[in-house]
């Protein structure tokens, strides 16, 4: 039922780098300096945010909750080594990104209604709406400050950058919600939105790291289309996920974003197909649209949904999506001057991005 990715290409001699050390290493580094800056909150946002990033339970009591991948901080502090630093230099960069992403996922998770977040109840469906509003504003400018207090030039530059990706990704969730209530999204309009959302974070954490240690703008320029095109791979192995992951490893119901109506690029891609399932698709999706009782559907009729998109080539057309961004991110790192260690290191994170199974 899970849908593997592998990278289009790779290379038989490709040094082994331990993935897991590399985002074990990110977390480490930006876990203490993310809880110094949530503990800045006023009461009760600190405890509503430590909930959301599972340091502690509904209660209050300490839990060792599921803090995501970390891909955004491990980026962070690898990208600060590219310019010979050490890899504390990109913590701020590490912590700032962290913190706007999660911003992101508390209002996305009450814009979308989700109810699930990494195998818990998601903020404001324990707190409330206007928490999850006023903490995901909290993180956001956290951010800055944590940048800026620094009072260098080139945090003043990777505050910039986060600046510009913060708002492409909110571009990116409006163009996502406002495609929810369409018939029919080009797979280009997809792509982009997908970019917003989800690239451009990304890009900037793979930068980020590299301007607080020096880089120069070319420099961190390769290292954000390396890091676009990455969470392109990313958001399609998402999307699959998003259909046909397994439950029990996303933290996310079944048929996930079926039941949101979501225009994900396997939905598009199948609906762009042609063919005698697409059609049906087609015309499925557009009576849902009308169905006020959409969230009572049982499994079976999002079975047959899901069934349907596949049948149109909407889940191998987007499988072929992720490894091709995953190819153009990879190639993005040849304008990069960078020790052989830390580009091995690059690599190993895209390939983990697209072979994932949550």
């Amino acid at each position: 039922m899970v849908p593997t990715v592998p990278p289009a290409a790779t290379p038989a001699r490709r040094p082994a780098v331990d993935v897991t050390a590399l985002l074990e290493r990110g977390r480490n580094l930006a876990t203490p300096v993310l809880r110094a800056a949530v503990d800045r909150l006023a009461p009760p946002m600190d405890t509503v945010a430590a909930y959301h990033f599972g340091w502690i339970d509904a209660a209050g009591n300490p839990a060792h909750g599921d803090g995501g991948k970390a891909v955004r901080p491990a980026l962070a502090v690898l990208s600060a080594e590219v310019t010979g630093a050490a890899p504390e230099a990109g913590v701020p960069g590490a912590v700032a990104v962290e913190l706007v992403h999660n911003f992101s996922l508390l209002h996305d998770d009450l814009m979308d209604g989700d109810e699930q977040r990494r195998h818990r109840d998601t903020v404001w469906k324990v707190h409330g709406p206007a928490q999850a509003i006023l903490v995901g504003d909290a993180l956001f400018a956290l951010a800055g400050e944590i940048l800026l207090e620094l009072g260098t030039v080139e945090a003043g530059r990777a505050a910039r950058r986060l600046t510009a990706a913060t708002r492409a990704l909110i571009d990116g969730q409006a163009q996502d919600i406002s495609y929810e209530h369409r018939d029919r999204v080009s797979v280009e309009e997809c792509l982009e939105m997908e970019g917003n959302k989800t690239g451009s974070l990304l890009a900037c954490a793979s930068s980020i790291g590299a301007v607080l240690g020096g880089a120069d703008d070319t420099t961190a320029d390769a290292l954000e289309r390396y890091g676009y095109h990455l969470g392109l791979a990313f958001q399609a192995v998402d999307d699959l996920l998003g259909i046909w992951g397994d439950p029990e490893a996303t933290g996310k119901q079944t048929w996930s974003d079926l039941r949101q109506r979501k225009k994900s690029l396997p939905v598009v891609a199948a609906l762009a197909a042609g063919g005698p399932a697409s059609e049906q698709l087609g015309e499925i999706l557009a009576e849902d649209a009308k169905n006020s009782d959409f969230e009572n559907f049982s499994e079976e009729e999002f079975a047959a949904r899901a069934a349907l998109i596949e049948e149109a080539g909407g889940r191998e057309w987007t499988a072929a999506e992720a490894r091709r961004q995953h190819t153009i991110a990879i190639e993005a790192l040849d304008a990069v001057s960078m020790p052989d260690r830390v580009r091995d290191s690059f690599t190993a994170l895209a390939d983990f991005v697209v072979v994932r199974k949550r």
